[in-house]
């Protein structure tokens, strides 16, 4: 078995999880640096937040993703992702609901409390999450000249880019993108999520085996993440880290149930299974700063 480590990714919040059967989902910028600590202390090396506003809706709000990066950093020193996806947003005049435009996601690159990592979908994909109890289904607009903007801001401020991978069609367009000069597709500040069970994909282990082939065909060098969605996301997590993956992501965006299918309290709760699950089989989580150079930050 593979003696690397494993980066154990937390994504503690999302932007339209709610509580459950006694499961917590963190909203507020104290309760989300709270709970980033005990994901820090539990193994994780990389916390990824969605800001929400004081009614629990996500917001795109600079100032609140600031506080939010401000107190985490307070409590720890775990990498902190931030969401491409800022949810809907309310006109203030008019009171109708829209998705957020191109310029409105990017405002998130010119933060003053800047983030190590980001994220950014590869496609354009019919969102559906299984797991949540409210209406969450939509279409995810991320447009080719999205992504040649967002991509070459990314790697300029010195941070790293996860590209989330919901259907494998994402591959041959970026690698477009890479030979256009886009973004170089070797480069170690950028990694491929494979996101299993999110209305692109299904989670059976043959639609991993195949993402992972079709990275392979494009992007061969490249490191890999995996998540599951709701009652999948621990059977993903083990498969993909026997794999040999390079980062696996747990967390109350995606899913609320321990492995024995228990709603957990807290995301930390789901950080200890899966890193229990990664010492089984020989993998130990990643340190902070073993994560920073897999992800090949400064």
């Amino acid at each position: 078995m593979s003696p690397r480590k494993l980066v154990i990714l937390a994504a503690i919040t999302g932007g339209s999880a709610a509580d459950r059967d006694g499961g917590v989902v963190p909203t507020q910028p104290d309760e989300i640096a709270e709970e980033t600590l005990r994901c820090y202390e539990a193994g994780a090396s990389v916390v990824h937040i969605h800001a929400r506003d004081k009614d629990k809706i996500a917001t795109g709000d600079a100032a609140v993703f600031e506080d939010i990066i401000a107190r985490m950093r307070d409590k720890c020193d775990a990498l902190v992702q931030i969401t491409n996806g800022i949810g809907w947003i309310k006109d203030k005049s008019s009171g109708q609901i829209r998705r957020p435009t191109d310029d409105e996601r990017l405002a998130l690159l010119h933060l003053d409390n800047m983030p190590e990592l980001y994220s950014l979908a590869g496609t354009s994909w019919d969102f559906y999450h299984p797991g949540h109890p409210n209406n969450n289904e939509f279409s995810f607009m991320n447009s080719t000249e999205l992504l040649r903007k967002w991509v070459p801001q990314v790697l300029a401020t010195g941070g790293a880019l996860e590209i989330e991978v919901a259907q494998t069609s994402a591959f041959p367009r970026l690698r477009r993108l890479a030979d256009e000069g886009v973004f170089d597709g070797n480069t170690k500040r950028l990694w491929f999520d494979y996101c299993l069970g999110f209305g692109g994909m299904g989670t059976s282990i043959k639609e991993l085996l195949f993402t992972r082939e079709e990275q392979l065909r494009y992007f061969p060098d490249a490191r890999w993440q995996v998540v599951g969605t709701h009652f999948d996301q621990f059977k993903i997590a083990t498969v993909g880290l026997l794999m040999d993956c390079d980062i696996v992501r747990v967390g109350f965006e995606d899913n609320m149930q321990l492995p024995d299918g228990r709603v957990a309290r807290n995301n930390a709760e789901l950080v200890e299974a899966v890193a229990a699950i990664a010492r089984t089989y020989g993998r130990e989580p990643a340190t902070v700063e073993e994560a920073r150079q897999i992800f090949g930050l400064a």
